[in-house]
């Protein structure tokens, strides 16, 4: 048995340590058949932080060995929670502090208790904590709900004549921390498209996957793509809080199994409808290490008066001719 003792901040710098130390576990110890990881002194994790323990859990699978957390205090939990890897991990908390009334601080069930304890996080980004951010989110998505509702007669009408299939097309994506979530969009590909992926040629680098010819994409749904009309349902997603009207690309749950540590950081947000991908051609970007870049910068330059650019940018983009979804 090999134990690892975190440190109080677990973020990019503490989690690529981390990562070399679980590979020197089992580098110098080949017959290592568990590994236990002390979050006694941690106070905070980021999406780097869990990201090396997603990359701990899967070296340790490969080398057959068990992996036990212990001693984990409520902020990490917290965050283990959000992401449900609470129910992947052998989890040992630290002792329950008493509450007022007695009661103890121990478990998160109460979701409401526990989005007030995230937004106090110091170390989380302004982004996720600041009330007009998602104020404007609110009005934002009731808005778009509106258009929406409108947009449904009509291309749910079309989609429906077209090859009779589903309106909508749901999809697992990625949110803050690593969150997964279901994504709504006005279908624009034929119903059986996820299990056809493999007759398509990737055109992207690294774990992003699309072809400007897919064939695929319907004949509506190449419309709705130019126009990014299949969108809209995505306001939903903004309403509930799993999105954010600016923000950055939402990634798929295969497109995180291949990050390294450093490209988690692009997960201290919560993902966009729009943001520094789509406002800087999209439809060019195709290297994921540019993405990454644009996501991080998004990070960076953030404040409420940058979103409304982005925002009427965003509009803009739509009306020229570079528009196109990815």
């Amino acid at each position: 048995m090999g134990t690892i003792h975190l440190t109080q901040s677990f973020t990019v710098t503490e989690a690529e340590s981390f990562r070399r130390s679980c590979q020197q576990a089992f580098k110098h110890h080949e017959n290592l058949e568990e590994v236990v990881l002390d979050f006694t002194q941690t106070r905070f994790i980021d999406s780097s932080g869990i990201g090396s323990l997603v990359i701990c859990h899967k070296l340790c699978e490969s080398n057959q060995a068990k992996l036990r957390l212990v001693n984990v205090p409520d902020q990490v939990m917290m965050a283990l929670s959000l992401t449900e890897l609470d129910k992947v991990f052998h989890i040992e908390r630290l002792p329950a502090l008493p509450a007022e009334g007695g009661r103890s601080k121990r478990g998160w069930s109460n979701r409401g208790r526990y989005q007030r304890a995230l937004g106090n996080l110091p170390g989380t980004h302004p982004s996720v904590r600041s009330k007009a951010k998602r104020a404007l989110d609110i009005v934002g998505a009731l808005v778009g709900l509106a258009l929406t509702a409108i947009l449904w007669v009509v291309v749910g009408t079309i989609i429906k004549l077209d090859d009779g299939g589903p309106i909508f097309f749901a999809q697992t994506r990625c949110s803050f921390l690593g969150k997964r979530f279901k994504i709504w969009k006005f279908r624009s590909m034929v119903v059986d498209a996820e299990a056809r992926k493999s007759e398509v040629v990737n055109k992207l680098e690294g774990p992003l996957f699309k072809n400007d010819n897919d064939h695929r994409i319907t004949k509506i749904g190449k419309f709705l793509r130019r126009t990014s009309l299949d969108e809209f349902p995505q306001f939903w997603n903004v309403l509930k809080g799993d999105m954010s009207l600016v923000g950055t690309r939402p990634p798929t749950p295969n497109e995180i199994e291949e990050y390294e540590i450093s490209q988690w950081q692009r997960l201290n947000v919560k993902p966009g409808m729009t943001g520094e991908w789509q406002v800087n051609g999209r439809s060019k970007v195709t290297s994921f290490e540019d993405v990454i870049r644009l996501d991080l910068q998004y990070q960076r330059k953030w404040s409420l008066m940058y979103d409304i650019h982005l925002l009427f940018k965003t509009v803009m983009v739509l009306f020229s001719k570079n528009s196109g979804a990815m």
